[in-house]
């Protein structure tokens, strides 16, 4: 009598009956696909191949003439688009770095820690979730201005800062790490900050990261402080300047190829970050509502 060959539920090489999966799911990821791959086409296209009709999708005779136009429109005005690049990487990069910090931190503590009130303050988290900035861009500006902090530069980090996904999915992930393992720690001597740096977040590293990640796409396409707080141009974003300027232009011939390869600028990085990250963001969501 022949024995049946098992099914495996996830082999880790070719089956035949995976076939089934990948009739579904490579015409799904292809179509998916599809609007990346036209903002990469269109950010290349000639004028007359932009407005040619009917649509063409891919380009014919890829040009530079787009982004060049895109950096010449920095002659119109006093501050240069360096600038704004600057004031966009030094911003995402001390708020990843502080939103992290503080993230952890309160994560931990919610987690791992017993207080009075704690309960409480994750429900308001989890309620802040239901709302979106908009409805909160009067009180903030309400209190940058009481603060003293209009047309400042940390008027565009601290607003930023509260993320309250990002504490959520920290604190998801800190809940699953055994407290035998803390409480080690803690007969050792170690110290909270120790706990938290040499033990904590090593083990929630692909928490760390998709955080990191949420928050640098936050920030790296963020027009309202440098809308409502700023009023120099020095201290403004790249995603501002690129906001006006398709803006201003949007409407013009010109304009259409400018805000092409403007929005594949805004959108290149943040694609780069996520294909570096993706593993570890596949696991954040896969994991973060496992207790």
């Amino acid at each position: 009598m022949t024995r049946k060959r098992p099914v495996l539920i996830n082999p880790s090489k070719f089956e035949w009956s995976q076939l089934k999966f990948y009739f579904i799911l490579i015409p799904l990821a292809l179509f998916m696909v599809l609007p990346i791959l036209y903002m990469f086409f269109s950010a290349f296209k000639p004028m007359d191949e932009l407005f040619a009709y009917p649509p063409r999708f891919i380009t014919t005779r890829p040009t530079f003439i787009n982004f060049r136009k895109l950096l010449a429109a920095t002659g119109t005005t006093n501050t240069p688009v360096t600038v704004y690049l600057f004031n966009s990487i030094v911003i995402s990069i001390i708020v990843m770095v502080l939103t992290i910090l503080f993230g952890t931190s309160a994560a931990y503590t919610l987690s791992k820690r017993q207080f009075r009130g704690k309960g409480l303050l994750f429900k308001i988290n989890t309620l802040t979730l239901m709302f979106v900035p908009t409805t909160v861009s009067i009180p903030r500006y309400i209190v940058i201005s009481k603060l003293g902090l209009l047309d400042n530069f940390w008027s565009q980090i601290l607003p930023l800062l509260a993320m309250p996904v990002g504490l959520f999915l920290l604190k998801q992930f800190i809940d699953q790490l055994p407290d035998a393992v803390i409480e080690a720690a803690r007969i050792d001597g170690a110290t909270e900050y120790g706990i938290l740096f040499r033990i904590v977040i090593p083990m929630i590293r692909p928490a760390v990261s998709t955080v990191a990640m949420l928050v640098f796409q936050n920030v790296w396409t963020n027009v309202e402080a440098s809308r409502n707080y700023i009023n120099r141009e020095s201290l403004k974003t790249f995603a501002f300047y690129m906001s006006a300027l398709t803006s201003s232009t949007g409407n013009s011939v010109a304009g259409q190829g400018m805000a092409a390869a403007a929005s594949l600028i805004m959108f290149v990085p943040v694609f780069l970050l996520f294909i570096i990250m993706q593993s570890r963001v596949m696991n954040t969501m896969s994991y973060s509502g496992i207790k």
